[in-house]
């Protein structure tokens, strides 16, 4: 059975740990339970099978059922804050909490570089804007920027990019990037590109007043959509900022850093098989 460590969802680590133990001799739900403290002899079969969960109070008697102790239970009690999380800041934090542990103990680093990624508009910026200036030093790097940025958080920005494989040192102050796309588990990512949505968001909206129509465009539409015609609209968005990737990448001797949005979102609730008087 792998180790725990390697597990992003309790209720599989909980099925493994049965599904071992069931086969190496007699085991039931039942016992588990049992050993677990819960009166209910089919609780566990419940939570491993989605229709039920697991307690943050109940987590430590489960934790020592399994024989999981020290920083193997505190994986597991954070593995079960993790999957239960309602909110992107709950789930980060117990995220973090978990490749903290794992990474004293030897294990593979998690996602803390994608969520460092996308905790600000600076680091994708600064990777986009170093390789097209060579020679420059942060201070250049953070005068050129439209928003907000010191001298001594671009230098720590353009170590961390280095470090994680975003950006390539090719000599004294000059960069280029690598082939590397920011990847993160698929439960990381959501939370770290939503955090990103937000910021980007933000910042169109300051662009409305702050730029002229010269230096953005700002467009938009609002209309009636089928769960059919919004399935084809995504895709047709998708394949235009493909298409605005491949036309951006035709040119040489880059000179400035754009950001582009995508925003479809609803306005109203589902009226479908409502009646109104």
């Amino acid at each position: 059975m792998k180790s725990i460590l390697e597990y992003k969802d309790y209720r599989l680590y909980l099925q493994d740990f049965y599904d071992e133990r069931k086969r190496c001799g007699a085991f039931s739900w039942r016992e588990f339970c049992k050993i677990a403290g819960f009166s209910s002899p089919n609780y566990m079969k419940l939570v491993c099978m989605g229709q039920s969960k697991l307690s943050k109070i109940k987590s430590p008697n489960v934790a020592k059922a399994m024989g999981l102790v020290g920083y193997e239970e505190e994986y597991f009690k954070q593995l079960v804050a993790f999957c239960n999380a309602t909110d992107d800041f709950s789930k980060k934090e117990a995220l973090l909490a978990m490749e903290k542990i794992a990474q004293e103990h030897k294990i593979r680093v998690i996602d803390s570089e994608t969520f460092q990624y996308y905790e600000s508009w600076k680091y994708p910026v600064i990777r986009e804007l170093a390789p097209m200036m060579p020679g420059a030093n942060p201070r250049d790097l953070a005068e050129e920027c439209k928003e907000y940025v010191s001298a001594e958080e671009v230098r720590d920005i353009l170590s961390f990019l280095v470090k994680a494989g975003f950006l390539k040192k090719e000599g004294d102050k000059t960069y280029s990037q690598t082939e590397q796309t920011v990847i993160g588990s698929k439960e990381a990512l959501p939370i770290a590109i939503r955090a990103m949505h937000k910021e980007m968001a933000n910042m169109a909206s300051r662009a409305v007043d702050r730029y002229s129509t010269k230096e953005r465009f700002f467009t938009g539409v609002t209309l009636g959509v089928t769960e059919e015609a919004y399935c084809r609209i995504i895709e047709e968005l998708s394949t235009c900022c493909k298409k605005i990737v491949s036309i951006a990448s035709e040119y040489k001797n880059l000179e400035q850093v754009y950001r582009v949005n995508f925003q479809l979102f609803p306005c109203t609730d589902k009226i479908k098989d409502k009646k109104h008087a």
